[in-house]
């Protein structure tokens, strides 16, 4: 979660970097998850986020009719998506949102986050209340007012970062969705050949339909358990 502070008063704000998980999952392509602040965990500026610190934000913002802004690397001048939900729960701010796979930027941020070379979330926020420990030295930001929320290289709080980028309808073949089972579902070489030997022509027609790789998943639940009753 890189976090942009802007102190009251104008000071100049400072660019700290957060991290949870920007990782691939399924079915919507562009969709992307992940939690853009983590709750009581400290940054590398000594920075906590207390729990319920965007309450008041999320209000002002449904108010609105709108969510922040999709950013990438907090640059206003490069939106690259649109977040379609945002909530608080016991972790922190768990976003939900879809990258613009028809702009450039919105391409390429896809791309990057596919590859994993990019996997963090960060928020651009102004702190409203915060209390300070002397002892431990560090700012507890307990009411925060929410600007944007961006994709960036390097999440502040190693807690911040993409749990998923739901990709799997550009899967095709049998080869691609064994690598998929093996990278993303943390099979092994063995298992995820059986299952996707099974799975994949289990659902032929629904790769290409709405449910996406969905309809394969929930085919692959028996399969699942097929193999597990194997000796």
């Amino acid at each position: 979660m890189n976090r942009i502070e802007i102190k009251k008063g104008g000071a100049k704000g400072h660019l700290s970097v957060v991290p949870h998980g920007f990782k691939a999952v399924a079915d919507q392509p562009g969709m992307i998850e992940g939690y853009g602040s983590v709750f009581s965990n400290e940054d590398y500026y000594g920075d906590i986020v207390a729990p319920g610190a965007f309450t008041q934000s999320l209000m002002d913002w449904k108010q609105r009719g709108r969510l922040p802004n999709m950013l990438w690397q907090h640059d206003p001048g490069v939106p690259i998506g649109v977040w379609k939900e945002m909530r608080q729960d016991d972790i922190g701010l768990y976003c939900v949102g879809q990258l613009l796979l028809k702009v450039q930027a919105g391409q390429e941020a896809y791309e990057y986050a596919l590859a994993g070379a990019v996997d963090g979330l960060s928020i651009g926020f102004e702190t409203i209340e915060r209390t300070w420990n002397s002892e431990t030295e560090t700012r507890t930001l307990t009411i925060i007012d929410l600007w944007e929320v961006s994709m960036a290289t390097f999440p502040a709080n190693d807690l911040a970062r993409i749990d998923g980028v739901k990709a799997a309808n550009s899967i095709k073949t049998i080869r691609e969705f064994e690598n998929w089972l093996r990278d993303e579902g943390g099979f092994s070489h063995d298992r995820a050949k059986a299952i996707a030997s099974h799975g994949f022509k289990a659902a032929p027609n629904s790769r290409d339909e709405n449910g996406g790789l969905s309809d394969v998943l929930g085919a692959l639940r028996d399969v699942r358990n097929n193999l597990n009753s194997q000796p």
